[in-house]
């Protein structure tokens, strides 16, 4: 098959990393099919340049430079002549900007409905009424390429019945392949944790569902009995990391509460070794990726307790109710008093963590695509 991939989001983080391995792996493991990559200036000359550094460059994948950005009106109405000119027997858009004239068989990866219950007007340099008609565009978009597509892919079954209800798929329509996380040495500086480090570690950004506002308040109240704790926040600042940070200064906490921006994979791996512990406290997800990274390098996980993080964790982290600010600020407060009766968890979460791998998900994915060719043969 000549299998088109959309990667106009190779740079991006999230959507990006699941792009970028997806494509890594599937050249690893597939010479049979021919892939063809559409990609953004920048992200192509990137490739391009890698590729000619390469000794064994794969032979079975093309590279097109595809200046149309997502969300666009530009991409409905012309990205799809840029598909057909390809003659692809399959598309797979990585995420839910989908132009909806492309009329060729298509997968789709969706990643999570959270906009459906989250919106993030509030950010946006649209005037309200503009933003909300963009919304209502997106339902549309998201609904209309979820009913076209001939296989929906999930990343987990939480997101499955997610689609489910609010897109009116069907079940059989939709496959769950799990994201991976990679595999990484651990830092030869790697130190006991002591009293100096006694730090939670927060990763992601800051948009309404991560409910980070209830976490600013459980740790206000941590830090009365622990004034030394602090509570380390990292992601890319934005509107919403900006007003956090404004609400932690009214509050007092600009020594406790700690804003450390992007910080790079090897930081990040640091900061999960020693930290006391990963929170993530969430009221929706599709995957969560940064607790099992954080599983991976000995790291005690908290989690809200919801499905996907229930489905993707499952007993290897310490649950608690993220609407309940005393929920929070319990579970805290426990493992600061006590670490060492966690420990059980922490070789849990290690196991755990090697039930994921990017080459796992990307022989899951190849299948499908191989089910979507067979399902047009039959037609």
């Amino acid at each position: 098959m000549r299998i088109g991939i959309d990667a106009r989001l190779w740079n991006e983080t999230g959507v990006g990393r699941y792009i970028r391995n997806l494509v890594e792996n599937l050249l690893a493991i597939d010479s049979k099919n021919e892939y063809i990559l559409f990609l953004t200036a920048k992200a192509c000359q990137e490739l391009k340049t890698q590729n000619a550094k390469r000794k064994n460059t794969p032979q079975n994948v093309t590279l097109i430079e595809t200046n149309i950005t997502w969300h666009s009106i530009e991409e409905q109405l012309g990205f799809s002549k840029i598909l057909e000119k390809e003659n692809l027997d399959l598309v797979h858009f990585p995420y839910f900007s989908i132009p909806i004239f492309y009329n060729k068989p298509f997968v789709m990866t969706i990643h999570d409905l959270i906009i459906h219950h989250f919106p993030t007007g509030k950010a946006s340099t649209l005037p309200y009424p503009i933003y909300f008609l963009k919304r209502l565009g997106y339902k549309y978009v998201i609904k209309k390429a979820a009913q076209k597509a001939v296989k929906v892919i999930a990343v987990s079954q939480a997101t499955k019945d997610e689609i489910v209800k609010h897109l009116h798929v069907s079940s059989d329509k939709i496959a769950v392949t799990y994201e991976g996380v990679e595999q990484r040495a651990k830092s030869k500086e790697q130190r006991a944790k002591s009293k100096d480090k006694e730090y939670i570690l927060y990763v992601g950004n800051a948009y309404p569902h991560k409910n980070l506002e209830r976490l600013i308040e459980a740790f206000a109240l941590v830090v009365r009995e622990f004034p030394e704790a602090k509570l380390v926040l990292v992601g890319k600042k934005n509107y919403f990391y900006d007003r956090l940070e404004e609400k932690v200064g009214k509050m007092g906490l600009k020594k406790s509460i700690l804003f450390s921006g992007n910080v790079s994979d090897q930081e990040l791996q640091s900061l999960y070794q020693d930290t006391q512990a990963l929170i993530v406290p969430s009221l929706m997800e599709g995957f969560g990726l940064p607790g099992l990274e954080a599983m991976q390098s000995d790291c005690l996980v908290l989690a809200s307790d919801i499905p996907s993080l229930r489905e993707i964790y499952k007993d290897a982290a310490v649950y608690f109710d993220p609407l309940a600010v005393d929920s929070l600020h319990a579970t805290i407060r426990e493992v600061l008093e006590n670490k060492k009766k966690f420990a059980n968890y922490i070789e849990k979460g290690k196991k755990r963590a090697l039930f994921f791998s990017w080459e796992k998900m990307a022989k899951e994915t190849l299948k499908i695509y191989e089910s979507c060719s067979r399902i047009r043969s039959d037609q």
